[in-house]
């Protein structure tokens, strides 16, 4: 990897973005919100965005939960797969993040589906009943194979499992890294493969995010 690399990925991205239909002036806006805010510039790409709300759309989601609201980019575009009857619970550790990300739901036109839980995940997600057709993980990657595990307990046979962040540039195989994050997506992937109940892969991604990847499981058993 490169900066020609890095800046051709980009490029790929926006081409992507100009031919697909992944960009809009609400999304966008709730970029900008949340760069003004001072919120970190973590959240998905465009095109992973609309990857998730295609894959909320094929499971037919009624019920979606999202671990790491951050500005609630990813929430808006999970929520453009519902019903409207349809409802999405998003956790947030930071109260300042779930204001921010209150106001972007709000002017994308989604607020009334979308329930921001704030607190620590591991908190919030015993009190939470399912099932979910889809849950989507993007938080603090120290507790990923601890969300995934409940994630599996609040789904139904069916339910697809997105958990962002999986490759870390390679880190998952580099012995030298040893910090948390690293650690627990080490852990993340030993959970994943000793569950049972699920199927599951994992796809290496580049783009505007650099390189990284998510797993994807899909739950064969409540």
């Amino acid at each position: 990897m490169n900066e020609q690399d890095e800046q051709v990925w980009t490029d790929v991205d926006g081409y992507i973005g100009a031919h697909l239909g992944v960009n809009s002036p609400a999304l966008d806006a709730a970029l900008a919100a949340s760069v003004a805010a001072g919120l970190p510039e973590i959240a998905v790409s465009p095109p992973q965005g609309k990857l998730l709300m295609l894959l909320a759309a094929s499971v037919g989601a009624r019920r979606i939960l999202e671990i790491g609201t951050l500005g609630g980019y990813s929430t808006i575009w999970l929520a453009r797969a519902l019903p409207d009857d349809g409802k999405l619970v998003t956790c947030e550790y930071s109260a300042d993040h779930a204001n921010v990300a209150r106001q972007n739901v709000d002017h994308a036109g989604v607020g009334g589906l979308i329930d921001i839980r704030v607190g620590a995940a591991m908190d919030t997600l015993p009190t939470l009943t399912g099932p979910f057709d889809l849950t989507f993980v993007d938080a603090d990657k120290e507790h990923n194979a601890d969300y995934f595990r409940w994630a599996v307990r609040l789904s139904r046979p069916g339910s697809l499992i997105i958990i962002d962040n999986t490759v870390r540039g390679g880190a998952i195989v580099d012995s030298a890294k040893d910090d948390p994050a690293t650690e627990g997506t080490r852990a993340l992937y030993a959970a994943v493969r000793d569950e049972p109940r699920v199927t599951a892969t994992a796809i290496q991604t580049v783009g505007s995010k650099g390189y990284d990847g998510f797993v994807l499981a899909r739950v064969l058993s409540a």
